[in-house]
């Protein structure tokens, strides 16, 4: 089972390099999978409501939060047992006027060992296991933030903006790499408990020039088997509007619930979505943050709302609701806050289950005053 996964692993990834396709509706998916223990538990519902280092992933104006100290973010996640490593870090450094922030975030999303069975017929037709070698295919992606906040006349609303600049490099083997770049732009209005962010991702359009390294031993083998030969191409990954609110309703002195929903606006055709159209497509995703005594915090949420076909039905016509849950938990000691989530990687009715542990630490201890 385990070669038969990585094999599927292999073509899958090997797509996009036979494509000359300019437009691809999942170009870049590894951006999409979330950054900190915390966003995953709930539900990916994040960009109204992140107020640490992560907002450099979920929305880069949400960055000008981190005023007061240098913070460091770190992620670590494994899907498919193992199969496939996520890593993200992300350190915000607050500038002197305490007014702006800037940042750095580099995600990572590897899978290794994928089997080359390319030569694994000779030319006489016999199979030779021998000519099996593996390889690594691994999406890197750098995203340099600023953020900084406006001054509003009344002290109760407050309004942060910011921006990422993204460099991506892809690499599968040594058969293929690509680099590119791209931009993100968000917004976060603040007013007592009330908080909305608004974030434009690939706002100019990302895209990735790819360039391929095939031997003359594998361009033959490829036209023997009636396959494309790669050659150079672009690939561009459409803009997407990503907009919403969180309220934190606090229950008591000690404990509050922090409520945050989300709605992902794409443009790139029909999806499979709660609301599909040649126009746009939306996609919700809802998160809940109970907290006690802001040391201790319990979350869940639910997104990636899609129809699909009932297992039970024989007749493979009728479609059901499905969604993707998350719950986590996590503490806060000073100046170290850890964080966990489980996560369910493809719907309620069909577990793939994940663990993702986070670390967020702030490097200097805000003085208290006196």
């Amino acid at each position: 089972m385990r070669l038969t996964t990585r094999g599927l692993i292999f073509i899958v990834l090997l797509l996009p390099f036979v494509s000359q396709a300019q437009f691809r509706k999942y170009s870049n998916e590894f951006l999409n999978i979330g950054a900190g223990a915390r966003g995953l538990a709930m539900g990916s519902a994040q960009v109204a409501s992140v107020a640490d280092g992560t907002a450099g992933y979920w929305n880069p104006g949400a960055l000008a939060q981190v005023r007061d100290q240098p913070q460091v973010s770190l992620m670590h996640a494994e899907y498919f047992a193992g199969i496939g490593k996520y890593d993200y870090g992300n350190i915000a450094i607050p500038l002197s006027d305490g007014k702006r922030t800037i940042g750095l975030s580099v995600l990572r999303f590897a899978v290794d060992d994928i089997p080359n069975t390319v030569f694994l017929v000779e030319p006489d037709g016999t199979i030779n296991f021998d000519n099996i070698t593996t390889f690594s295919s691994a999406d890197y992606a750098f995203l340099f933030s600023y953020a900084q906040k406006v001054k509003m006349k009344d002290p109760d609303r407050h309004l942060n903006l910011g921006f990422n600049a993204k460099i991506i490099h892809r690499k599968a083997g040594e058969f293929a790499k690509a680099w590119g770049f791209g931009f993100d732009a968000g917004v976060q209005y603040i007013h007592k408990r009330l908080q909305v962010g608004v974030v434009a991702r690939d706002v100019t359009t990302t895209f990735n020039a790819w360039t391929y390294n095939i031997s003359d031993r594998m361009r033959e083998v490829f036209y023997v088997t009636q396959n494309d030969i790669p050659v150079k191409s672009t690939e561009l990954t459409a803009p997407k509007l990503i907009a919403g609110a969180s309220y934190n309703f606090k229950l008591n002195s000690k404990i509050s619930l922090l409520a945050e929903g989300n709605l992902d606006f794409t443009f790139d055709g029909r999806r499979n979505t709660v609301i599909s159209s040649k126009a746009v497509s939306i996609d919700p995703k809802i998160g809940l943050e109970a907290t006690y005594k802001n040391i201790i915090f319990v979350r869940g949420g639910i997104n990636n709302f899609q129809k699909a076909l009932e297992d039970e039905d024989s007749t493979y016509s009728k479609k059901v609701w499905i969604y993707q849950p998350a719950i986590g938990a996590g503490f806060r000691l000073q100046n170290v806050s850890i964080d966990y989530a489980f996560t369910n990687l493809a719907n309620q009715s069909n577990p793939l289950y994940t663990h993702v542990f986070s670390l967020k630490l702030d490097l200097v201890k805000k003085n208290k005053k006196k």
